[in-house]
């Protein structure tokens, strides 16, 4: 069988979904790999590295057409779903309700789709969890941007000329990427606060180090997948209150929160911004599903009442090389967990509780 890879056609794309390691490992497995000229031009590598490890360096059209599976970050293009073949596995990211001509014109041709950003939070996944997996770039990435933009150093540091306090921090939002910002900021010396609706991430943020915040509230602000769910409007108000005070102490501000299928909860408005310090950074991780910051405009940085607030796109994709790396053990981690090495071939049980999360066999409305 042959797997095949593409670049991304998008400005903000780089990352990949092979890599020298997982290349090397499906070619063990009996696979051949083919990829489009110049693959690896973000992740460092040239053309003669990945032919002399086994891989097939050829025009992005005869990879589309020559292999039977097709690994791709994004939804395929139009032009790119007519050189499939028919019977082809396509596995990815595609989030098929915001694409869903392309998704059915790929049905209609009998592509077999993976999409694994539906996967199942349950133990078994985890190692296929790109969701995951980027999050934990995203939160990282998202600190050390902000650092980049504040006119102050992050730790505490012990001068004959005085004493220069550590530069404080608070992350909204306790899931994987808001985790990964908090044990960020923490290994750079500044001082850590969270909050977050689901009382649970309390343990998590404080086992970081990380001071928890919150509303009082008894109500059970999760679902049962271990995502926030949205507050109602008293808690909002309450919500608010406390973080007016909270964000006017704040030198970088991680905004994290998302909400599963819905547009990301506006959390940080007009009122809150003018109580915060000039010279303050926000960074809104949730930019490109609305943002939690009044002001958050994707792909720019804005600057209100002295304050700037990043919203850079694709944030993962900034370094594109560790989170291709990532990417690509998820996806070998679930390719092959279905390849059957005696047959040589996929083997697909659409009872198994990963498939029926994430094959898209059917047209949709």
């Amino acid at each position: 069988m042959i797997i095949g890879s593409i670049l991304e056609d998008d400005t903000y794309e780089k990352r990949t979904l092979l890599t020298l390691d997982t290349i090397k490992k499906f070619i063990q497995l009996g696979f051949n790999v083919n990829i489009e000229n110049n693959f690896g031009k973000f992740l460092n590598i040239n053309d003669e590295v990945f032919k002399n490890i086994g891989a097939n360096c050829i025009v992005r059209d005869e990879v589309l057409k020559q292999s039977d599976i097709i690994l791709k970050i994004n939804c395929p293009s139009l032009h790119e779903i007519f050189k499939f073949k028919e019977n082809t596995i396509l596995i990815g990211n595609f989030f098929p309700h915001l694409n869903k001509e392309a998704i059915n014109k790929l049905i209609i041709k009998k592509v077999k789709i993976f999409s694994l950003e539906l996967l199942p939070r349950i133990t078994r996944a985890q190692s296929m969890d790109i969701l995951s997996s980027q999050a934990n770039i995203a939160g990282y990435k998202a600190v050390i941007d902000s650092v980049y933009e504040l006119n102050k150093a992050v730790p505490m540091m012990m001068t004959a000329a005085g004493t220069i306090t550590p530069a404080k921090f608070f992350i909204i939002g306790a899931g994987v990427a808001g985790l990964q910002a908090i044990a960020t900021a923490k290994r750079l010396g500044g001082v850590v606060s969270a909050t977050d609706v689901r009382l649970a991430s309390k343990e998590q943020v404080e086992s970081l180090g990380g001071k928890f915040v919150n509303v009082d509230n008894t109500q059970n602000l999760e679902t049962s997948g271990g995502y926030a769910k949205e507050v109602g409007a008293d808690y909002k108000k309450k919500q608010e209150e406390l973080l007016k005070k909270i964000l006017a102490q704040q030198d970088i501000v991680i905004c994290t929160a998302l909400i599963p299928g819905k547009k990301a909860p506006r959390i940080i408005n007009e009122d809150m911004l003018s109580f915060m310090k000039i010279g303050s950074i926000i960074y809104d991780l949730a930019v490109e599903q609305g943002g939690n910051c009044v002001y958050s405009e994707s792909g720019k940085i804005i600057e209100k009442f002295g304050i700037k607030i990043l919203g850079f796109k694709n944030v993962p994709s900034r370094i594109s090389e560790t989170a291709s790396n990532l990417l690509s053990r998820n996806v070998y981690n679930f390719l092959s967990s279905i390849y059957d090495k005696q047959s040589k071939s996929v083997k697909i049980d659409e009872n198994d509780e990963i498939i029926k999360s994430i094959y898209i066999k059917d047209i949709l409305n």
